[in-house]
Formats: structure tokens, C-alpha cells, sequence
């Protein structure tokens, strides 16, 4: 179900001061027509029936009310750290705004100026086996201002990509402050008066020299820089100063602790004072993606404003997954605490990169474990169940609910064209054109699925909107993220539909929407939902809340940056490609900080969770908006699961607990979103074979809202199969994956190309994809292409042999089933039977000894595809057993197998009952090419490579046994 993420029902911490709603009346406006967009087009005003975007309580309209002259031209930020600023649903008189976090400090304007808060010591409510949460609360230490200061309120006199300026005039005074994530200062410029910096009672001031003040509240430390030749005047609970009648100040706050030597602490105030009057003026970020190396890169730079004197830079504070990933620079040793952990502070600099690791996306986990036998009839059946009639059919009106139904269709179009079944893949296709088409269509008096452009707010809403995504301005990257996901399936298939003159622009305005890529769009804010420097998004449009903004389903922010991936590579359009893969890649390093830490060092210790449901401005909460159930808490940040959701497996052992603290908490295994649960504890460090156990135990499960059987299935599958993500390893493609388990590698890439792709991995593994395909090493999925896998070009290789065996018949399937007596076959055996490989006693690893084969000649046809395997292999309960296959082709029949290919071993567990042994293990070794078959000769060999026990292959089972061990050659035979 979807969160009710922005209702207003809040904990006790944030109910202190949420705000208070007015029943509210809307202006019914009737359309005044539809912009054209390629060939769809949207609405020029709301819908009759449609609500507008509400700036204060009974209010709707023109946001720029609470701007100044000086601000930016174009479209206002919405769904920042700051926006309720804007909004100013504060129930003061629509006058200033709730607290804004910024870290390391928070602000609170009032009438007489900014109130500044440094909160250290967290306050934790619940327990850790209940609902609950943390906040690091705003608490006044002291507030900037000028003498005789009263504003009627504050308004917005300029930001930039991670600041703001707010705004007071009052009484013949003005005041203008900058603040911003990872400031350290806060920079004013003040008229008609002195500077006053006022205390809820008397500050411990340890320095007063000149123009320099250093004062302590709770523990804290602060210093004031006035102007060259000013001083300070302390008296009781103010401190002011004339400021020379220069009118510009700065506070620092410093990283000092109460057992910080009263050295060091001055050293840090000589060090920070080196940049007390270089204000800071803007603030940008610029990203790269380097396709080699796979990493995105991240500059976030300070324009610095010398108010006296020359030079630029100033200290920043960097958040965990900055500092991280830091290229270059070294933060000094004292930290600022946060509500998102330790802030590590670079002083002196204008600027600072990090660089992340990019892990790829596909377009969907591949079929190497449902392609052939009983999973693939499985697979099959369930994907008849629910691809037969409309896939949107019944799915609520909505744009969340349309997106998630459109999410399962595309789901549902991926599995199917795997599995070559193009009918029921088309008939996906087919809904989701017709649904997108119509919702890309306006006219004249539509009221239901059609989106509308507020040109005050510089916002597209979709009517009927839902959860406060037109009147708040909400979750636009959650709803409009299945939109574009299911768009960039539907443009792999359909390329002219996605093409610019046709709906492609329509796509691109929802992208533009909740996160332009262009900061220069004339229409929209620039990344609206990403807050740039905290490395996330946040749901909320209006922030209005005493503990910030907040956001629960971060992997539905994931959903949408996966999105852009793919409609970008689909569509070539490289700007959107890599504007989704900085949100990808920089979202994915604070969801495992800040809605996992999974390191276990950001949360405070008395929480004892080790996952929140909602990130807040302030902290964190076990908890969501829509539910106390353990399951909906954690899994919120699941789902959906896609190809896009392989960032959850990162930390493979993180994943195992956050599974093992859901089961503690909900008293046993899920009973709710038990899909999301289980393909979720398929990406766990050997958790995949139990996820898979719980699917197959509990067939008559509720699908989750977004889920199909067919899905799940699939993906929890062939995880299990895979096994765990291996980020050790990248590509030089987006599209790409690497999986590992018992320590053989799977490599996965696709390519949507119209030309075949060689893809190179940085281990030295290279994979050659077809158009239009999905690659494995040792097996294709989409539609039966093929395709070359090669090992690293040091990994040593099998001699040729020239053993040749048993000629048979020409056949006329590329899939051989495994018989007894050393044969393949194009048809399958009586009966099931067993053939034993003796023990190695020793390491042959990659060598055949004591080998079974099979084999089969008179093969012709032309290359098409890669080797596939799926053979029924068994230990017993014997304990350190690995098994090997090597396959070789001999093209004419004459004793010389030109194309030999060695896979790794398979470790067998120690419990009696088939396991599949696949080409998934990964190709060790390989020699020669393949070439076109002429009479020719296919060879399969069976050994134990190592261990001290026999095993078995399963072979001659019957289509109604089920288990059947089979070759699949990459041939179209005739």
C-alpha cells in the first residue's frame, strides 16, 4: 500500500509542533485548453474538481507572496530543507516558517531575527523492538538579529543549490542571512541598527578581543566575526556590536567539545576567522559519469563573496556518505554532530569531488534458473495467471496507483519477452501504450487522467492526484517514477512511440518535473525532490514540520532515479542517463547511511534499530505514516522491486539484519509484503536458497499491491541462483550486474542497442551481447539471443582433445537432454535414473578425471546463442563437494573439438535432494571459437573437482518427474 507519507498524524516528538490544517476551499477552474508536447499534451490550468498547491492555511495561489525582489526569477524550490519558508505553514499568521535543519545547525526565524540551534544529545523515544524514533530537536541557543527588529514576517531573498537567504524588514531594520547544509557559519547583513545576538539566558563568553566574540551555550561553541575595527559589547543575555556601520557579520560554529583543550579550541577559531567575511554567495553541483571506470563523479562548489579584504573558500561540513567518498582532501579531526552521524568539516576550500562507485541496473534480474525445466513451467503458469487479460485493470484512477499498476505491467513485459512468449509481452506493451497515451492526451473538459501545468508553482500535477501531490506537492518522483520506468520498457520495444515527436516529450516533462536536470529549465525548479546535498530526496512539498522534511519510501526515490537510467539509455538522451545515475548512485551511498547505517555508526545508540521507516530533518523513525507493522516499516524501503533494486544487496550481510530485526520485531516471518520480504532476503549473504524455500513453501501468499506471483518468482529464483551482488567488480555499460556465489562469478549485461555490445569488465571479463539482449556468462535471455562470454585473458585454458563420440542422428532442438549410457538427446528417457562421478581425492580443478560423458553428433546449424546448462546434481550429505562440467564442439564430426569451454565448479551442499547446477557458475576457461555445425559432434563431461565422496547427475527423468538435467547448444539446428 502506498504511505500516506504527508498526512498529518505525527509522533509525540513531532505533534509538540506540527502544524494545525484549515478546511480549505479551492477556485474550480475549467480548462482553458492543452499545450501540444510532440503528439500528446498537457492541460494549461487544473481541472474541473482539481485542487491547487496551498502557500498558507485557506491560501492558494502565487508562492512569489513570500519572496523578496531579489530572488531568482523562474519556477520556486518545493520539497527541500527550507521550503516551508515558502509555504509557511508555521499557524503563526502564515508569517515565518517551521524549523529548518540544515546541519549541523537548525534555524528558527522569529520576528526579531534567526534563531540558531546546535543539538548534540538526541532524544530517543520507543524501544528497540517497537515503534519509535530519534530526533536531535531544534532548541534556541541564541538568535541573530538587530536591535529594535520586529518583521511582520520572513520572506525568501535568494537561494542556491543547498542554500537559502531569508528575509526580515521591520521598524526602519532589515536583516538578511545566508544558511545551508554544511555551513558552519551563518552570514548576515543587517540595516537600521546594531547586530544583537540574544540568549535565552547568559552566555559563557570566553573571548572578546576586538572584533572577535567566543561564547559557549550548552556545551557549545560559538564565535562572532564583526568587521575590522568593530568590537563587541556584552551585557547579560545580548551581545551586540555597531559593526563599524559596515552592516555585515558572521557566527561560526565550531567542532570543539567541552573536553576540547581551550588551545585548540582558539586554533579553530584563528583557523575558521581566516573566513569569517568570505561570505558564501552560491552554491552548485556538477556531476560526470566516467562509463570505463564506472563512477560518477560529484563537485559541489562555494562562491565566496569577500566582504573585506580578498580571497575565497570557507570551511564545509561534509555528510557520511561525502566524506566517504571523498576524492581528494582531508577533513580536519574535530566532527560536528548530526542527525544523519558525524560531519567531517574541509577547511580553506571552494570546492570538493567525491567519486562513487556505480554498480549497474537492468532492465530485469535474468532467467538463468527459469529458462528450462519445472521452474520455467512454473514461471510459465504463473505468468498465464495474470497476463491474460488487462494488467491495469481494476488498479485505482490515480496517478501513485496507475504508476504502480503500469510498474507491474512492465514487469510482467520483461519476464515475458525472457521467456520469449512476445504474445503476452505485446499484450503488456499494449496496455501500457494505451494507458501512457491517455494520460499524455489533454483536451478540453477531461477531468480524469490528465496532467496540468501550474505556472505559479512551476509544477505538473496529475489529476486525480493523491496524497497530497497537487495541493502539497508530494512524491511526485514516487508517482511519476513508474511512469517513466514503465515508458523506458515500452521505448525498448517501441521506439517511434518514444520518440520526441511523438510521447517521448511527455516523459521528459514528468522527469523535468519532480527532478530537471536543467537548471536553466524555464518550467520547473532544478532537481524539485533531490535534495542535493544530503544525497537524497524528500517527500514532502511544503517541510512544514517541527522535525523538517521527511521521507519514508526511499527505494521508490531509487525506483524513479532507476527510471531515468533507462529511459535515457533507451531514448539516447545521455543528459537524462546521467542526471539518473548521480541521483542513483549518490542516493544509494545515503540510504545505506541514513535509512539503514549499515555500518552502524550514524544512529544513536539508545535508538537501537538498525533501519528507520522515515528519515526526518531531525532524525530518524521506526515507524511510517500508514502503519505500525514491522513488515510496512522496513519494507517501505523495498519496494518495488525491479532490476533497478540490486543497490539493497550492496551489503549482502546488512541485508540478513535487517531481515533477522523485521522477524524479531513482528514476533516470526512476514505475514504482510511477504513478496518484497522474500526478494529482498535473496540478495543476503546465503540467504538466497531459504528465500527461496519460504516462496515455495507458502504458494497461496498475498501479492503486494505492485507484485505478481510471476515477478516474484523470477527474481527471487534466479537471485538464489545468482547469488549475492558483487560490487567489486564494474563494466563499462550502465546496463550490468555481477553476482557471486560460492566464489564463482555470474556476469550480466544488456544492450539495448541496435548493434551488438562487448562488454568489458574491470577484472578483465568481457561479454559480448546482441541487439536487443541480455547477456550471462554461459546463457542469453530475451527472445533466445546469443552471444559470446569470454574469460580474462590470464585465466589458463584446456587443451583440445580429440576424443570423438557416438555419432546419432541430425536432430532438429537445440535443447539435449541428459540421458544414461553416455548420450544426449533431442528427446527425454523413461525414466529417472542416476549417474555416479566418482570422488576426486585431490584438486582437479579444471582438469577432467574420472569424467561421465555424454555426447552427440550429427549436428547441424548455424551459431545462434551461448552454451546453457541446467544439470541435477547431488552430494548427499557428503560435505566439501565440487562438481565440473566442460563442454566441447567439434563443427565437423572429425575428431577436432574446436570450441572447448570449462566452467567453474559447482559446490554441492550437504543435503540429500537435487540441486541445479548451471552455466551461472561462470565460464573458467575457454579455447577456440564456435563454427557453424556440418555433421558435427557436441560433448558434455561430468567430474568431481574436488572433495573426497561421490556424487550423482540426475539423468532420463520424464517431463512429468520434473528435474530433468539438460544441454542447451548454441545452435539453430536443422
Amino acid at each position: 500500500m502506498k504511505p500516506l507519507s504527508r498526512r498529518w498524524r505525527a509522533s509525540a516528538a513531532v505533534l509538540a509542533v506540527a502544524l494545525v490544517t484549515t478546511a480549505l476551499s479551492f477556485t474550480m477552474l475549467d480548462p482553458a485548453g492543452a499545450a501540444p508536447l510532440g503528439a500528446g499534451s498537457y492541460a494549461t490550468s487544473r481541472p474541473a474538481g482539481g485542487a491547487a498547491p496551498v502557500a498558507c492555511a485557506g491560501i492558494s495561489g502565487n508562492p512569489r507572496l513570500y519572496v523578496t525582489a531579489n530572488a531568482p526569477a523562474g519556477p520556486v524550490p518545493t520539497n527541500d530543507w527550507w521550503s516551508s519558508l515558502l509555504y509557511k505553514r508555521d499557524n503563526v499568521g502564515c508569517q515565518f516558517s517551521a524549523p529548518l535543519h540544515a546541519h549541523p545547525m537548525s534555524f528558527q526565524p522569529a520576528a526579531d531575527g534567526l534563531g540558531v540551534s546546535y543539538t548534540t544529545t538526541a532524544t530517543v523515544s520507543g524501544t528497540p523492538t517497537t515503534v519509535g524514533e530519534y530526533h536531535y530537536p531544534y532548541s534556541r541557543e541564541f538568535t541573530l538579529g538587530v536591535a529594535g527588529l520586529s518583521s511582520p514576517d520572513v520572506k525568501v531573498d535568494g537561494w542556491s543549490d543547498w542554500t537559502v537567504s531569508p528575509y526580515w524588514s521591520g521598524a526602519g531594520r532589515t536583516l538578511r542571512t545566508t544558511i545551508g547544509h554544511g555551513l558552519p557559519f551563518v552570514y548576515a547583513q543587517v540595516t537600521g541598527g546594531d547586530a544583537v545576538l540574544s540568549f535565552p539566558s547568559t552566555p559563557a563568553v570566553w573571548v572578546n578581543s576586538g572584533n572577535r566574540v567566543g561564547f559557549t551555550m550548552r556545551g557549545h561553541d560559538y564565535v562572532a566575526f564583526a568587521p575590522t575595527g568593530a568590537t563587541w559589547t556584552v551585557s547579560g543575555t545580548t551581545i551586540r556590536s555597531t559593526l563599524a556601520g559596515r552592516g555585515y557579520l558572521s557566527v561560526a560554529l565550531l567542532p570543539s567539545t567541552t573536553s576540547t583543550p581551550a588551545a585548540e579550541r582558539t586554533a579553530l577559531a584563528d583557523s575558521y576567522a581566516t573566513y569569517a567575511h568570505r561570505h558564501v554567495t552560491g552554491t552548485t553541483v556538477s556531476w560526470s559519469f566516467n562509463q570505463a571506470t564506472s563512477t560518477v563523479n560529484a563537485t559541489y562548489a562555494v562562491t565566496t563573496t569577500a566582504r573585506e579584504g580578498s580571497g575565497g573558500g570557507t570551511v564545509l561540513a561534509l555528510y557520511p556518505h561525502q566524506w566517504k567518498s571523498l576524492a581528494g582532501g582531508t577533513p580536519i579531526t574535530p566532527t560536528y554532530v548530526s542527525a544523519r552521524g558525524p560531519m567531517k568539516a574541509l577547511v580553506g576550500v571552494s570546492s570538493f569531488t567525491t567519486a562513487m562507485r556505480f554498480n549497474g541496473v537492468l532492465p530485469e534480474v535474468p532467467a538463468v534458473a527459469t529458462s528450462t525445466g519445472a521452474d520455467l513451467t512454473t514461471l510459465g503458469g504463473l505468468l498465464d495467471q495474470v497476463a491474460g487479460g488487462d494488467p491495469l485493470a481494476g488498479v485505482g484512477n490515480d496517478t501513485y496507483w496507475t504508476g504502480k499498476g503500469l510498474g507491474r505491467a512492465a514487469r510482467l513485459a520483461e519476464i515475458a519477452d525472457q521467456l520469449g512468449r512476445t504474445a503476452q509481452r505485446d499484450r503488456m506493451l499494449a496496455a501500457i501504450r494505451t494507458r501512457l497515451t491517455d494520460w499524455f492526451t489533454a483536451s478540453t473538459g477531461k477531468t480524469q487522467r490528465v496532467f496540468a501545468y501550474d505556472a505559479a508553482w512551476g509544477t505538473l500535477v496529475g489529476y486525480p492526484a493523491s496524497y497530497g501531490s497537487d495541493t502539497e506537492l508530494n512524491d511526485h518522483h514516487f508517482h511519476y517514477g513508474y511512469f517513466i520506468a514503465a515508458a523506458a520498457t515500452l521505448a525498448r520495444f517501441d521506439p517511434q512511440w518514444a520518440s520526441q515527436s511523438q510521447y517521448g516529450a511527455m516523459v521528459n516533462l514528468l522527469i523535468r518535473d519532480a527532478n530537471s536536470w536543467n537548471r536553466a529549465d524555464p518550467m520547473f525548479p532544478f532537481l524539485r525532490d533531490f535534495d542535493i546535498y544530503a544525497g537524497h530526496d524528500w517527500a514532502s512539498g511544503h517541510a512544514a514540520f517541527g522535525a523538517g522534511n521527511n521521507q519514508e519510501s526511499s527505494s521508490e526515490g531509487m525506483n524513479f532515479a532507476n527510471a531515468l537510467i533507462q529511459w535515457g539509455i533507451a531514448t539516447g538522451n545521455t543528459a537524462v542517463r546521467d542526471a539518473g545515475l548521480f541521483i542513483y548512485t549518490t542516493q544509494a551511498q545515503a540510504i545505506q547511511e541514513y535509512w539503514f547505517d549499515s555500518s552502524d555508526t550514524n544512529y544513536p545508540a539508545a535508538f537501537g534499530h538498525s533501519a528507520v521507516g522515515m528519515v526526518w530533518g531531525d532524525g530518524g523513525a521506526y515507524a511510517t505514516w500508514f502503519s505500525g507493522e514491522p513488515e510496512m516499516i522496513q519494507g517501505i524501503n523495498l519496494l518495488p522491486i525491479t532490476g533497478g533494486s540490486l543497490y539493497l544487496g550492496y551489503r549482502p550481510s546488512y541485508v540478513n539484519t535487517n531481515w533477522d530485526e523485521m522477524v524479531r520485531n513482528n514476533g516470526g516471518q512476514p505475514t504482510a509484503w511477504q513478496d518484497v520480504w522474500w526478494s529482498f532476503r535473496a540478495l543476503g549473504a546465503g540467504s538466497g536458497d531459504a528465500a527461496l524455500a519460504a516462496l515455495r513453501a507458502n504458494p497461496g501468499y498475498a501479492p503486494e499491491d505492485g507484485e505478481t506471483r510471476a515477478h516474484t518468482f523470477h527474481f527471487v529464483r534466479n537471485v538464489a541462483a545468482l547469488g549475492t551482488v558483487d560490487t567489486t567488480v564494474t563494466a563499462d555499460t550502465p546496463l550490468y550486474a555481477v553476482f557471486s556465489k560460492n566464489g564463482a562469478r555470474t556476469y550480466v549485461a544488456t544492450n539495448v542497442s541496435a548493434n551488438p555490445l562487448t562488454v568489458r569488465f574491470s577484472d578483465g571479463r568481457t561479454l559480448t551481447v546482441p541487439a536487443g539482449r541480455t547477456a550471462t556468462t554461459g546463457a542469453f535471455t530475451w527472445s533466445g539471443g546469443g552471444g559470446v562470454a569470454n574469460p580474462p585473458t590470464d585465466q589458463p585454458t584446456d587443451p583440445p582433445t580429440s576424443n570423438p563420440p557416438t555419432s546419432n542422428p541430425p536432430v532438429a532442438s537445440n535443447r539435449l537432454f541428459v540421458r544414461s549410457a553416455g548420450a544426449l538427446s533431442t528427446s527425454a528417457g523413461a525414466g529417472a535414473a542416476t549417474v555416479t562421478l566418482p570422488a576426486a581425492n585431490g584438486n582437479w580443478d579444471g582438469t577432467p578425471h574420472n569424467q561421465a560423458t555424454f555426447a552427440l553428433c550429427g549436428l547441424r546449424g548455424q551459431v545462434s546463442g551461448t552454451t546453457a546448462f541446467s544439470l541435477q546434481v547431488d552430494a548427499g550429505g557428503a560435505v566439501g563437494q565440487g562438481i565440473q562440467a566442460r563442454v566441447s564442439y567439434d563443427p565437423s564430426g572429425s575428431g577436432a573439438f574446436g570450441r572447448t569451454e570449462t566452467y567453474h565448479y559447482f559446490a554441492t551442499d550437504p543435503v540429500s535432494g537435487t540441486e541445479v547446477y548451471t552455466q551461472a557458475a561462470g565460464l573458467r576457461a575457454s579455447t577456440g571459437a564456435l563454427a557453424a555445425m556440418t555433421g558435427g559432434c557436441v560433448r558434455l563431461e561430468l567430474w568431481n573437482a574436488i572433495g573426497n565422496a561421490p556424487t550423482t547427475v540426475r539423468v532420463d527423468a520424464t517431463a512429468a518427474e520434473g528435474r530433468q538435467s539438460t544441454l542447451t547448444v548454441p545452435f539453430t539446428l536443422s
